[in-house]
Formats: structure tokens, C-alpha cells, sequence
């Protein structure tokens, strides 16, 4: 079989599986796990097989066309194309959706809503990796709204929960938000390519001999930069990511590292070149990602939901791979998309690991209850190696996938006229590694938060004991029993790629446009530097705080000061959008609403009830009585000769 036709069954295989799961939920449960699990890993299997074939080499096409568009031109077409960047986000897409499907089993094994669950998740990856091998802009749309639907459903999988209900309203809203001006993005550019197909764009775009530019680049990537700051929780649209947190924590799992949230840095890595014709695009790009990553970085120093620390984490990772493409490197943005995808599936799981045994979200209730650690080992050292990747330490997957985004930066900075940033301004280059450094503090300061709070609490078990041997001291949190083992063994599995990941990527140049993306010194120096630095720094507002008093603040708070209630809020982007869209929004729908009563529904009843008086008034003059008719014609008729009369002796 050749590599195209096994790529094709990549995402054919979890629709079907999907497809099933939906047909035969209810009639043969005892067919849900194996319809949900098996597919997905098979997808999984066979685009390890693709990739393996593909080698990194020269990109591998095919395409049939799908209708006619009316303009022989401009034909959408199912069209594939094997790069080396398509290849291995397919891995990571399957391969981290297999994991969920699998933790899944035991995560939900007793919810009844769990076969409709695991369809959709199979619906969700199929989406992504037809977004991932698509040559085609129409049809990467159709993958794209599908994730969109997708999580929706997902999302408000509690639905009984008011917050999982507004959640998923809102990730809906705020997405097809920045999806409208994407979609007219992605019509203009073919209108002015001549194409729906991406790698064709990317050709005459890149190519001396072809003599084409896009007459308004600006505008089309700005369109375009809508779409995906929705889809990817970027700023100014990142704000239903972390309330998106109401779902099942395997969900937010499979959308911060494989899917959704990596969509949209896939996109703008593919029609890089479309960014780079634009000086403009790319400094809102950069100047995107600084906010970003330097914002959800703070926020997620002030968060007691685990969940939505991790959330916020997200946003900011992906500030750095967006921040990777400003400076017109996707190889270090892909790099770092997938090291992330691979620690941040783990840390959600392991999070799903310790919510399950704590029975509790909150870091405080952690922290008071204690002894985690013995509780569940397993997530407790699969996320401390996971962490230490998020907080960039070496040699964990982290480290080198970040600071392959820092050089990249450094580079744009210092040399913007030579190797791939040569379209990139300086200033782009300067923006995204001083807030890529001083994120490198943040994050370290709010990973080693959260290992402090969840682990280390007062009500830990005394120094010198064996985990697990002691009575934790503190209040305890009820917990839900034993984790499944299922759960643990997935934690396991995802702990190795994110000790490895980094070096084995880091040595692969030829998967990443055949440039070198191993570390510098100074960007090596500095970003290790302050990660150190944000972790003792930390640690020993920990120290102070736990020393301070019974019941020990929380060393974010300590930190941050009066900052801390603005972070803990998101910096009320909420109440911003609120402000400017929201109000706005309804108040429109207020004024429609008293037009349409008031005024054309007044109208409508005046019309009918004017036909009605007419008609009642005709009703009564047909009496049936012919000497009433002759007496009415009679009086009409003197009527008539009178006025003529009158009119005859006026002339």
C-alpha cells in the first residue's frame, strides 16, 4: 500500500470508529471501549508507519477532485500533502488521543454518557489530523469547525453543572468569533492565489522564478490571525480556554495538547510564507504572543483551580511557539509544539490522577488535605519530570524545544538580514525573546507553585517517613478510592517521550527544514538562568509563608501582592469583552427586539385589523333584504343627482 493511501486511513479510522461508537452506544455497550480505543491506536500505528516512510524528505502529495466550484480555477479538491512537520503532529495527534481514549476507561468508567463521549473524541482527532494532512484550504476548514462542534459537546459533557453549560457556550461563541473574519481570510487568499491548495501558495510564494506577491498580504493575514488566535487562545481571545476547564480533564488533555489549541499554530507554520510577506502581520504577531506568554503566565501564578493553572499554561506555551513564527522559524514552533503536547497530555492526566484521589480541584484543599504523594506515587513522579519539562530544566523535553523558539528570537534579534528570519523587522526578533525570557522565570515560579501546593502541603507526611505511611495531618478532602490502574499506566507511557522527546527532535534536523535546532550558549545561559532563578525565588516564598502562621498564604499571592486579584481574574479580559462586545451585542438584540414588537409587529396588527373593520363593515350592509338594497340604491342615486346639481350650478 503506498504512503498516501496508509495516510488517508490515518483519519479515516477514528471517524469510523466514531461513527460506530455513535450507531451502537446504546444497543451493544459492551462494543464502546473497543470502538473507541482500538481505531485510534490503529490511526496511531499507521501514522508512525507514514512518518517512518516519509523520513523527513521531500513532501509527498496526492489529490482527487472533491465538487466543482462553479470556477473551473479554483476547485476544492481532498488533497493530501506528507511533509515532514505534517508527519510527526500526526504522531502526536494520535498518539495522544490514543492515551486519552485509553485513560478514558477508567477516568469515566461508570459515567452513562461515557459512549457518546468517546465518539466524540474519536470525531475530534479524526478532525485534527485531517486538519494536519490537508492540502486543501476548504477541506482543512471542514476538519477545523468540526474540532469547533466538537468541543462544544466535549466541553458541556456535565451538562447538569451550570458552569459546563456557559463553558462550552462560550467556547463556542469566542472561537466562530475570530472564525469569521478566518474564513473570509482564507477566500481572499485563493481569490488572489488562484487556489485552494496550501503547498501550491506556498510555492509561488517562495519561489524566485514565479514572480508572484499577494496584492494585500496585510489584510489576509491579519483575517487569517483572527481565526487562529480564536482556535489557539491567544490573545485577545484566549478567555474560554480556562473556563473551558468545566469539561472532563481527559478532554482538556486531548484539546491543549493534540488538538484545538494546536491548530491554529499549524495553520499559520504551513502558510508561513503568507505571515512573512507582511512586516505589519508579523509584529502583531509578536507583539500577540508577548502578551500572551508574560499575561497567562501571571494569571496562572494567581490560580487555586489546578486545572486552570494548567490552562493558562497552555496559552503562554503556545505564545512561544506563535512568538516562533513572528520571527519566521516554524521549525522551533513545530519543535515546541510537539515537546508540549507530549508534557502537557501528561500533566493534565496526572492532574486527572490527583483530582481523583483528593476529590477536590482546588490547590489550597491539596495543600490543607496533604499526602498526595503517597496517595498517588505514580502521578506524583510522572508530574514532577512533566513539570520540569514545562519549567524548560535540562535535559527534560521542555528545555530544548524552548530554547530552540529563545534562539530563534536571539537570531532574529541580533541578525535580522540573514538565515530564515531574514523578512523578520529586529524589533519582532526583541519582543518575543524578552518576553520568552521573562516567561522562562514565570513559568518555573508557577510550575514549582503548584508541586509545592499539591504535594508538599502542611498536611504532608513528616520528613523521614515513607509515603503513604502516615495519617495525612490537616483536614482531609474525601477522595473517590484507589486510582485504575489504566490511569497510571498511561502516565507512564507519556513520561518516557517527555524525558526523550527533546533530544531525539533536537537531532532530527532534517525534519525541520533541515536546520539545526540544537540550543545555543546564550539563550542556554540566560533562559536556564532565570528558570533557577523563578524556582528558588518560589521556593522560598513558600518557605516564608508555610513559617509564617497556621493557615499559610499562598506564596503566588506573596509574590505578586496587589497584582494577585487582577491575575487571579484574568486581568478582567472578561469583563472587557463584556464591556466592548457583550453589552453591545445585547443591546442591539434589545433594540431589534423593540422594533420588530413595537413597530413592525404594530404595523402587521394595524393591517389585519383595518381588513377586519372593513370587512365587518361590508358584513353588515349585506342584510339578505332586497327592499333594503333598493331603499340604499335609491338614497345613492339622490345623493349623486344632487351633488350634480350642485356642481353643474357652481360651473
Amino acid at each position: 500500500m503506498s504512503t498516501t493511501s496508509l495516510a488517508v486511513l490515518v483519519p479515516l479510522l477514528p471517524f469510523l470508529g466514531a461513527l460506530a461508537g455513535l450507531l451502537l452506544g446504546r444497543r451493544a455497550p459492551a462494543y464502546v471501549r473497543p470502538l473507541a480505543v482500538l481505531p485510534t491506536l490503529t490511526s496511531a500505528a499507521l501514522a508512525a508507519a507514514v512518518a517512518v516512510r516519509q523520513g523527513g524528505e521531500g513532501a509527498l502529495t496526492g489529490a482527487t477532485r472533491l465538487t466543482p466550484t462553479g470556477n473551473e480555477a479554483l476547485p476544492v479538491e481532498i488533497a493530501l500533502h506528507l511533509n515532514g512537520f505534517a508527519v510527526l503532529v500526526a504522531v502526536l495527534a494520535a498518539a495522544v488521543a490514543s492515551c486519552v481514549q485509553i485513560y478514558s476507561t477508567g477516568y469515566l468508567r461508570d459515567d452513562p454518557r461515557y459512549p457518546s463521549y468517546a465518539a466524540l473524541v474519536s470525531l475530534f482527532t479524526a478532525a485534527m489530523l485531517l486538519v494536519v494532512y490537508s492540502d486543501d484550504l476548504i477541506v482543512l476548514l471542514v476538519g477545523w469547525e468540526i474540532m469547533g462542534i466538537c468541543s462544544y459537546f466535549l466541553v458541556g459533557h456535565y451538562w447538569e453543572t451550570a458552569a459546563a453549560r456557559s463553558a462550552s457556550i462560550k467556547a463556542f461563541l469566542v472561537t466562530k468569533l475570530g472564525d469569521v473574519p478566518f474564513i473570509i481570510g482564507i477566500l481572499a487568499l485563493a481569490s488572489e492565489a488562484g487556489t485552494f491548495r496550501i503547498s501550491t501558495i506556498v510555492t509561488r510564494l517562495t519561489s524566485p522564478l514565479s514572480g508572484f506577491e499577494l496584492e494585500h498580504p496585510t489584510v489576509i493575514a491579519l483575517l487569517l490571525l483572527a481565526g487562529v488566535a480564536g482556535k489557539s487562545a491567544q490573545f485577545p481571545l484566549h478567555t474560554w480556554l480556562p473556563d473551558a476547564m468545566a469539561g472532563p480533564t481527559p478532554v482538556s488533555a486531548l484539546i491543549h495538547a493534540a488538538t484545538m489549541v494546536a491548530a491554529g499554530v499549524y495553520f499559520v507554520a504551513r502558510l508561513l510564507p503568507v505571515f512573512t510577506s507582511s512586516a505589519a502581520a508579523l509584529a502583531v504577531l509578536a507583539a500577540m504572543a508577548a502578551v500572551t506568554m508574560v499575561g497567562s503566565a501571571l494569571a496562572a501564578l494567581a490560580q487555586d483551580d489546578i486545572k486552570r493553572v494548567l490552562a493558562y499554561s497552555t496559552i503562554g506555551q503556545i505564545g512561544y511557539m506563535t512568538g516562533a513564527l513572528a520571527v519566521a522559524d516554524r521549525g522551533a514552533a513545530v519543535f515546541h509544539l510537539i515537546s508540549h503536547g507530549v508534557f502537557k497530555a501528561l500533566l493534565f492526566l496526572a492532574a486527572g490522577v490527583l483530582i481523583h484521589a483528593a476529590g477536590t480541584n482546588s490547590l489550597a484543599a491539596m495543600s490543607r488535605t496533604g499526602g498526595l504523594a503517597g496517595r498517588a506515587p505514580d502521578a506524583y513522579w510522572t508530574m514532577t519530570v512533566a513539570l520540569l519539562a514545562l519549567a524548560a530544566v535540562p535535559p527534560f523535553a521542555g528545555f530544548f524545544s524552548k530554547e530552540a523558539v529563545l534562539a530563534a528570537a536571539e537570531h532574529a534579534a541580533l541578525d535580522p538580514a540573514g538565515g530564515a528570519a531574514h523578512a523578520v523587522p529586529s524589533a519582532v526578533g526583541w519582543t518575543v525573546l524578552l518576553a520568552g525570557l521573562l516567561t522562562a522565570a514565570l513559568t518555573a515560579a508557577y510550575a514549582t507553585r503548584l508541586w509545592l501546593l499539591a504535594f508538599h502541603g502542611r498536611g504532608s507526611t513528616v520528613p523521614g517517613e515513607t509515603p503513604g505511611s502516615a495519617a495525612p495531618r490537616g483536614t482531609p478532602e474525601p477522595g473517590r478510592g484507589r486510582q485504575p490502574v489504566v490511569m497510571n499506566t498511561v502516565l507512564w507511557a507519556l513520561a518516557g517521550p517527555t524525558i526523550a522527546v527533546g533530544l531525539l527532535f533536537g537531532a532530527l534536523p532534517d525534519w525541520f527544514d533541515g536546520r539545526s535546532l540544537a540550543p545555543t550558549l546564550t539563550t542556554s545561559v540566560l533562559g536556564t538562568g532565570l528558570t533557577a532563578a523563578g524556582i528558588v525565588v518560589m521556593y522560598a516564598a513558600w518557605r516564608h509563608s508555610t513559617a509564617a502562621a497556621d493557615d499559610p498564604a499562598d506564596p503566588g499571592r506573596l509574590l505578586l501582592g496587589p497584582l494577585h486579584r487582577h491575575a487571579a481574574r484574568g486581568f478582567h479580559l472578561d469583563a472587557l469583552h463584556a464591556a466592548v462586545a457583550v453589552r453591545p451585542a445585547l443591546a442591539a438584540a434589545r433594540l431589534v427586539r423593540f422594533l420588530d414588537r413595537e413597530v413592525v409587529d404594530t404595523y402587521v396588527r394595524g393591517a389585519g385589523g383595518t381588513a377586519r373593520l372593513l370587512g365587518m363593515a361590508v358584513r353588515r350592509a349585506q342584510t339578505g333584504n332586497v327592499q333594503t338594497y333598493l331603499g340604499l340604491l335609491l338614497a345613492g342615486s339622490l345623493v349623486l343627482a344632487v351633488a350634480a346639481a350642485l356642481v353643474a350650478a357652481g360651473a
